[in-house]
């Protein structure tokens, strides 16, 4: 489903509030964005890119804005600079320096993809940067077709650099040595062509066959991306035009990218429209995964460690109280029921020697008890001895009678 749709009573500015106003705040804030028009030729991408005199488009809007965002970030200090380059016949031109013809596209760790010996300008305000596109678009390649008088024969990028560091000078909170970078671009994309309709033939048909290839290697990248390909390990085609590996960080990169399709209402192009429409519906599938891009220096870093190392050890020192009155009232707590514990076992002991001392008693009387009864016996037994010695004697005397 397509995000918004604006008539042609609809102006620019109201466009630019909906989608593309928050793309800018960020990137202020070190996130990179990318707005590109993408249409048929004749469609209105170059006036909603550009715009007029009387009703300015989305680039000047944006550089406007850009400016207006600086001026509210008074704990920031920036520095802005702003390139501008066309991609024609699959060439790169450089249109603040026109000399610079058929600049070629590297990419290392440090800078990522950038285009060698593109020049930049270093800007301060909004009337700089917008002679600067002034000064682009004279050298931009234009051409006359049956279908506009004033055809866009090239894509053309637009970019400015951003970059801004903390102004505070606080040793506690100082984070001048982190830099924030981002990248905004600004796309007008040349339209896709059917020689049928345009009737360019000589170098016009060679312009536009450039153009179509370039577009349709755009549509197959978005297709891919839609799919999910890139995420399943697949090969996305970003190399197999200029374009597209130049705005590759914004095809499901690092960016906030916002695509605006134009059509023409005319019943004519029904074709080209449903194929800017398909070529939306894809695009909407598409997920970047922008974030801030901070570029921190060896100092900054190890600034910033030290601080967290700070940070840390307040932490660990608090939680270290904390420890430390939790052990005191656990070894409390131990001591008492220690003291608790030697007291049950005191009474314990007491309890035992008393017993054991009954016990005692007891013997002592039972043996008194078994002495007394000994010495009785003994008396008993010689009493009974002389009686049966008298009785003996008795009876013997009397055998000798008979």
């Amino acid at each position: 489903m397509i995000d918004s749709v604006f008539g042609t009573e609809e102006k620019t500015v109201e466009l630019y509030d909906a989608h593309t106003k928050a793309i800018i705040s960020s990137a202020v804030k070190g996130i990179n964005g990318t707005v590109f028009a993408y249409g048929q030729t004749s469609s209105g991408k170059t006036y909603t890119m550009r715009g007029s005199p009387g009703e300015p488009g989305i680039v000047p809007l944006s550089v406007l804005d850009v400016f207006a965002n600086i001026q509210k970030a008074e704990d920031r200090e920036f520095l802005l600079r702003v390139s501008y380059m066309e991609i024609y016949n699959e060439e790169i031109n450089d249109l603040l320096a026109p000399e610079n013809r058929k600049l070629q596209v590297h990419e290392n760790i440090e800078r990522g993809i950038f285009v060698a010996g593109l020049r930049e300008e270093i800007v301060s305000c909004p009337e700089q940067v917008l002679q600067l596109l002034d000064f682009g678009e004279a050298h931009r390649h234009v051409g006359e077709t049956n279908m506009n008088v004033y055809s866009s024969r090239s894509h053309t990028i637009f970019r400015m650099v951003i970059e801004s560091r903390d102004r505070s000078q606080d040793d506690a909170l100082q984070t001048c040595d982190a830099v924030r970078v981002s990248v905004l671009n600004l796309v007008d994309l040349a339209g896709s062509e059917r020689v049928a309709k345009t009737g360019a033939e000589g170098a016009r048909l060679k312009e536009g066959s450039h153009i179509n290839k370039s577009l349709m290697t755009l549509g197959t990248v978005i297709n891919k991306l839609s799919e999910g390909i890139e995420s399943q390990g697949g090969h996305v085609p970003y190399r197999d035009s200029k374009l597209t590996r130049i705005l590759q960080p914004a095809l499901g990169g690092n960016a906030r990218t916002v695509i605006i399709c134009n059509v023409t209402p005319a019943m004519v192009h029904v074709d080209e429209t449903k194929g800017t429409l398909q070529f939306a519906s894809r695009a909407i599938r598409v997920t970047n995964c922008a974030q801030v891009n901070e570029i921190v220096t060896d100092a900054a870093l190890l600034k910033r460690q030290k601080r967290e190392i700070e940070e840390l050890r307040k932490k660990l020192q608090e939680n270290h109280s904390e420890h430390l009155e939790e052990e005191v009232l656990s070894l409390r707590n131990d001591m008492l029921k220690i003291e608790l514990e030697r007291e049950r076992m005191a009474l314990e002991l007491q309890n035992k020697a008393e017993r054991e001392r009954r016990m005692k008693e007891q013997i002592e009387n039972l043996s008194t008890m078994v002495l007394n009864s000994a010495v009785d016996d003994r008396h008993t037994d010689k009493s009974m001895k002389k009686v049966c010695k008298f009785e003996n004697v008795g009876f013997s005397q009397q055998l000798q009678v008979v």
